[in-house]
């Protein structure tokens, strides 16, 4: 009697969470506060420009210095950008595979949904997109100098930011995008932490003014700096 031949294989664990909601909605969390983190060293860095142009300027070399001699020149910024980039097609991916998992999903009669949780959906949404293209339209201007609307100088970021707040487009393509960004930090924070397992009744109580709080603080920190070349504050 001939034997059956099993062709089927069982998924793997790393497969069957991804292609689970709750896996999908963790990969979000996770890769959402790996950049949340970014944001707030990416701020804090950018406020260097308050301090003059050797400050920010040595800042920018200082990141291509980081970890040596261990690490070659460059490598440990190379290392973080590697990181941002897996964490950004994470993010987009699971929320957009969410997003048509959530259409499929939802009853016809359901239709009329809570206003509260369908501005944040649409904000996250919108949001998100908004943030895509300025991301693109950002790198290609203070970091390759492809879009850049003055003469780009390579490790002077104090002279590129003059340069690029200096025209009305590109203060409000990032203020549009930095205020998008509070938004989703906003609501994005708190979610990341119901699907951690971190939210309780009681500790909602402090997520949401802290991530009220830290969108707020991202949005003021990275709006200051157009606002003080649009003023000569910074010139």
């Amino acid at each position: 009697m001939a034997l059956a031949t099993r062709t089927d294989k069982r998924p793997s664990m790393t497969r069957t969470l991804w292609d689970s909601t709750i896996g999908k909605k963790t990969v979000m969390a996770v890769s959402g506060l790996i950049m949340l983190l970014y944001l707030v060293a990416h701020m804090i860095g950018n406020l260097k420009i308050f301090f003059g142009p050797e400050e920010i300027n040595h800042y920018a070399h200082w990141l291509r210095t980081l970890g040596e001699p261990f690490m070659h020149y460059e490598w440990s910024l190379w290392l973080v950008r590697v990181v941002l980039v897996l964490a950004v097609v994470a993010h987009a991916t699971s929320a957009y595979q969410l997003s048509r998992r959530d259409i499929k999903a939802r009853p016809t009669k359901y239709v009329h949904k809570r206003r509260e949780a369908s501005f944040a959906t649409r904000t996250m949404r919108w949001g998100g997109i908004i943030l895509a293209l300025f991301i693109v339209w950002h790198i290609l201007d203070l970091t390759t100098g492809t879009v850049h609307p003055g003469e780009y100088q390579h490790l002077k970021p104090y002279q590129n930011i003059i340069d690029t707040f200096s025209t009305w487009y590109s203060n409000v393509i990032y203020i549009v995008a930095v205020v998008a960004l509070g938004f989703h930090v906003r609501h994005g924070l708190w979610s990341a932490a119901q699907t951690l397992g971190v939210g309780t009744a009681t500790r909602d109580r402090v997520l949401k003014p802290l991530a009220n709080g830290l969108a707020l603080v991202l949005v003021v920190g990275f709006v200051s700096v157009p606002v003080a070349v649009m003023t000569g504050l910074v010139s």
